[in-house]
């Protein structure tokens, strides 16, 4: 891997830019070796600005700088930018950088962690990845204000990029100003997000479509949440309860609760039971019948690999977080929120839920390192401020005002975009053992999309033997590698 020409560069769209504020970017120039031969390509590390225009009563004021956000760029070299497709890539939290989908999956370098029950040590290591999605795209990392590197411009506060539809104003609007610097309006264009990544993504594809006019080609949905009630275990809450049981069985078998099955044919049957019976038997409350009852709490008992004891001490509602603390509390372990694979001593036998989630302590390290390593090392970007893996406070902060006194709720946001471009197809990837986003919590909200049958052409689901992140399955990395690959190459329109 080369990074021999390395040159700072600014965009030529500051004309106007404030003196102390400009775009900040590194160029460098690689070569990827991949299967099919050498790509030469170009990297541009560093941040860009954020700009917006002023009116005050009536009256034009010229563009100001609200924020410097970081970005990552990599671009095909002598590739035509009306044929090459370009995707642009986040993760969620809300409040996370996008090193998870960079040095995991997407981009030309990748992190080496091992895997559940196989974990590297320090300090790790990061390769070159001839399965990244660069093969087919050139890609944008973006890191929202107040993770990475991207802070608000001085004298602007950060809480004002906090929010959903503030986010995805500012994601927007630097999508639009890259697409424009670069002259790829005429690209086939992508958007991959994961997590809160994608509830981003549908409001996005509606944003940039209606109010932009810029057409997207496909979504990459990685680890799917369009509707926060699925996920929601409050008062009321019974359809998580139901929708969560899938993930549990899944669980259940991983743990080997369900000795001599295969994993789908177990999935299969927790999905049966939560779209008809379960529902029915949650809804009933104090009308459920004794024997309806003890029938119930054995199925679910069976189903979750959890004691018939506590499924009724639970009065049948099993949530999430005290699930990770209870299914291998006779060995001591906590089972993983985000990949229930990964498990890890419980700081308390008696603890009413995990105290923190294994899967999480497991690729935190090995991703902040990875990538700064990258940024130094690969990119030449020599700054030395602090990166936030994570921006402090964000997630507990987010304004979800558009939402007041109503769940999260995204679908109608998706369904318009896809009504409105007919061409908008959706990849939808999922984690079997996916405790954050489950997957047939996912599932139902795909199903309740506003939108013509004909339309569902344009949906595909891809299943993996791992969790959130499931790319650090091997297995599994390099299996959605190719999945994306082909998704982006058949929906480019070329």
């Amino acid at each position: 891997m080369s990074d021999d020409a390395a040159t700072e560069t600014t965009s030529p769209a500051t004309t106007d830019a404030e003196p102390s504020v400009t775009d900040e970017l590194v160029t460098t120039q690689h070569t990827l070796t991949t299967p099919d031969g050498e790509l030469a390509y170009t990297a541009r590390a560093g941040r860009v600005v954020l700009w917006e225009e002023q009116v005050e009563d009536d009256v034009f004021r010229g563009r100001k700088a609200r924020a410097q956000v970081a970005i990552t760029s990599y671009t095909l070299d002598d590739a035509d930018p009306t044929t090459r497709p370009v995707t642009f890539a986040f993760n969620g939290g809300p409040g996370s950088a996008s090193i998870w989908l960079h040095m995991g999956v997407l981009g030309p370098r990748r992190v080496v962690m091992g895997d559940a029950g196989e974990l590297a040590p320090p300090p790790y290591a990061v390769v070159d990845n001839p399965e990244s999605l660069l093969t087919v795209s050139d890609l944008v990392f973006i890191d929202p204000v107040s993770t990475g590197r991207s802070r608000p411009v001085e004298g602007r506060k950060a809480k004002d990029f906090h929010g959903f539809t503030a986010d995805i104003e500012s994601v927007a609007e630097i999508i639009r100003q890259w697409v424009t610097a670069e002259g790829r309006w005429l690209s086939p264009k992508f958007l991959a997000g994961e997590s809160y990544g994608t509830t981003r993504a549908a409001g996005l594809a509606q944003h940039l479509q209606e109010g932009l006019g810029m057409y997207l080609n496909g979504l990459l949905m990685i680890s799917s949440v369009l509707d926060f009630s699925t996920a929601s275990f409050s008062h009321g809450g019974d359809r998580a309860h139901a929708l969560y049981l899938p993930f549990y069985a899944a669980t259940a078998w991983r743990h080997g609760f369900h000795e001599g099955r295969d994993l789908e044919d177990v999935v299969d049957e927790a999905r049966a039971y939560a779209a008809r019976d379960y529902p029915y038997v949650l809804g009933r409350g104090s009308r459920l019948t004794a024997e309806e009852r003890t029938e119930a709490i054995a199925t679910v008992a069976r189903l979750t690999g959890l004691s018939e004891s506590y499924v009724d001490r639970a009065n049948l509602r099993i949530e999430h977080w005290r699930y990770f603390g209870e299914l291998l509390r006779d060995q001591g372990l906590s089972v993983g929120r985000l990949d229930s694979r990964f498990t890890g001593p419980a700081a308390a036998g008696i603890a009413e839920h995990m105290d923190a989630d294994p899967s999480m302590d497991a690729i935190l390290g090995p991703y902040a390192a990875a990538y700064q390593h990258s940024l130094h090392h690969d990119l030449g970007v020599r700054d030395t401020g602090p990166f936030h893996v994570f921006g402090k406070n964000v997630n507990e902060q987010w304004s979800y005002k558009e939402f007041e006194n109503a769940p999260v709720y995204v679908i109608d946001k998706l369904s318009r975009a896809m009504r409105q471009n007919p061409h908008l197809a959706v990849h939808f990837a999922y984690g079997w053992f996916d405790g954050a986003t489950p997957f047939s919590a996912a599932e139902d909200s795909v199903a309740h999309l506003q939108i013509p049958e004909s339309l569902r052409e344009n949906i595909e689901h891809r299943y993996y033997e791992a969790g959130h992140m499931m790319y650090v399955h091997e297995p599994s990395r390099v299996a959605q590698s190719a999945d994306l690959a082909d998704f982006v190459r058949r929906r480019s329109g070329r």
